[in-house]
């Protein structure tokens, strides 16, 4: 193993410890965040907001969180993304305790930047080329998220009676294990990444004469002009967040109304997240493989049964968590291998650039589906959220099915 190869493997290593770290808050910000905003909204309309600001917010930090990353560095990219994402969860706190619901969306807007963190930290695995590895370092990245994203809706329980024995409102227990997973996040990011993965990618860039990276959104956008593979592979991304933001947002509004406490509320959450994270470093393995798009494909039928079961057994609790758990099995598949179909069709000079621009497009899909989901849940339930959420998952698989039969020149068989 050469000096590349050994300095890259320490990266996903610590890349993959802040992940663990960082994984805390996501239930805690799309499942009691709806809980939350129903409550000081006083209407089920407004549910969807934690979902709409949480990835709206992750939108907007994906730029200037990919520019600092340029800048700076990684790993003073990814420690500010942690950082701001604990003045959220302490927003969030405070907003309940003053019965104030535009400063919880403001808290949640601000913990997205801590979603925008983790997008980025599956890219800066990629940072350091090391040839036919890029669906397994993306993977292994997003693997570890499993952790604390599973362990973080089962503390929802004991987080409650913490909060409670602390005097703070209902439900705002949990978010105190997201400040301290954060802090955790933000120190491991800060000291562990030396050298700078993206630091260090460039110096190897400029020995080699390579082109100096573009910095502006007109060039990311004139790149996914002249880049078929890579729109399609933005596309893919943004339009499969959007199918799970907005279904999984609404599974906590849908199972409380079912009668359900914020234990099983939790155990559901967690199994679908275990969906999108547990199994990703078999997506990546299988994406280097057998082809990205052919598992971006896999993706899309597998959340078509998601949607089916869910949808069909709506008004049977272990339907619905069967189904939450094979939406984020999808969305595995779908996100990874996207992922690295997009970082294996770039040149070097455009990755960052594009990069950002494509995490700002997968959470402003995100916000869309996360706003608007709450009002179809208020009008045909959660069975038509599910029949709804089919819409953009035939979209990509027509897309998909376009792109395979292009897949006949050389550089596109190895991304087929």
């Amino acid at each position: 193993m050469n000096d590349i190869e050994q300095i890259q493997r320490r990266t996903v290593k610590i890349l993959a410890l802040g992940q663990v770290l960082g994984g805390f808050g996501l239930g805690s910000v799309l499942s009691i965040g709806s809980l939350l905003a129903r409550d000081l909204s006083g209407t089920e309309a407004w549910a969807g907001a934690a979902a709409t600001f949480s990835t709206l917010g992750a939108a907007i930090w994906a730029i200037p969180l990919s520019r600092l990353a340029y800048a700076k560095g990684r790993r003073a990219s990814l420690a500010a993304g942690a950082a701001f994402a604990i003045s959220g969860a302490l927003l969030v706190i405070e907003s309940a305790h003053l019965r104030f619901f535009p400063l919880l969306l403001l808290g949640i807007f601000l913990l997205g930047a801590g979603s925008a963190t983790s997008l980025q930290a599956r890219f800066a695995a990629t940072d350091i080329p090391i040839e036919g590895k890029t669906g397994r370092s993306i993977g292994l990245v997003v693997w570890a998220t499993t952790v604390g994203a599973v362990t973080g809706p089962n503390l929802f329980g004991p987080g409650d009676a913490l909060g409670k024995y602390l005097g703070l409102p209902a439900m705002t227990g949990p978010f105190l294990f997201t400040v301290a997973a954060q802090i955790g996040a933000t120190l491991v990011f800060w000291f562990g990444l030396k050298p700078d993965p993206l630091k260090f990618a460039q110096e190897l860039q400029k020995s080699s004469g390579a082109l100096k990276p573009k910095i502006s959104l007109k060039s990311a956008f004139s790149t996914l002009q002249e880049n078929r593979l890579a729109r399609y592979a933005i596309i893919s991304i943004a339009l499969s967040h959007m199918v799970m933001v907005s279904v999984m947002s609404m599974t906590p509004v849908h199972m409380q109304d079912m009668g359900y406490d914020l234990v099983v509320v939790g155990f559901t959450i967690s199994l679908h997240i275990g969906g999108m994270y547990a199994f990703s470093p078999v997506m990546g393995f299988l994406a280097d493989k057998i082809g990205k798009i052919r598992m971006i494909f896999l993706g899309q039928l597998t959340y078509l049964a998601a949607l089916s079961i869910a949808g069909f057994g709506s008004d049977n609790r272990w339907l619905v968590t069967l189904g939450l758990f094979l939406l984020g099995l999808g969305w595995s598949a779908s996100t990874v291998s996207s992922s690295a179909l997009l970082t294996s069709v770039l040149p070097a000079n455009e990755k960052t650039n594009v990069q950002g621009l494509s995490d700002s497009m997968m959470n402003l899909s995100g916000a869309l589906g996360g706003g608007i989901a709450g009002t179809i849940l208020s009008l045909v339930q959660f069975g038509g959220l599910n029949t709804f959420a089919l819409l953009p998952v035939l979209t990509v698989l027509t897309l998909t099915a376009m792109a395979l039969v292009r897949a006949n020149a050389p550089t596109a068989v190895a991304a087929k």
